[in-house]
Formats: structure tokens, C-alpha cells, sequence
């Protein structure tokens, strides 16, 4: 998968799980998923650390919580 954040080195990056993680979250998110899948588990781990666009954080939110809720 290609990532769009040259300021970051994934090499470097993935020496932290955790940090990892978030960031390759993030970058799916914010810039496509190129054929890649979310993990959900992830997502509700890190939910509360990551750094999105509003827009798709609250899509998101109800796709993960509302949605459930409502049956």
C-alpha cells in the first residue's frame, strides 16, 4: 500500500505498534483505502487518538455506533 505523508518514514514508524497503527489508520481514512480494508477493532481502539477530518469522523461514528443502536 502507498501512503501519501512524506514527512513521515514508515520504516522508522513501525518500530512502534501503537504509533503505527494510528497513522496507517489515519492515512486510510483521510486519503482512501486503495483496496484496503479498516479493521474495526482498531478503529474503536484508537477512536478516541485519531486525528481525521470531521466530516469522516462523524460518518464514521455513526457507522460504528448509531447504526448498532437504532435495532
Amino acid at each position: 500500500m502507498t501512503y501519501y505523508n512524506w514527512s513521515v518514514d514508515p520504516k522508522r514508524l513501525k518500530k512502534d505498534k501503537d504509533a503505527w497503527q494510528k497513522w496507517r489508520l489515519e492515512q486510510m481514512i483521510n486519503f482512501g483505502l486503495r483496496g484496503g480494508r479498516l479493521s474495526k477493532r482498531l478503529l474503536i481502539k484508537y477512536w478516541p487518538q485519531l486525528n481525521l477530518d470531521p466530516a469522516k469522523k462523524r460518518y464514521l461514528e455513526f457507522l460504528l455506533w448509531e447504526k448498532n443502536q437504532s435495532k
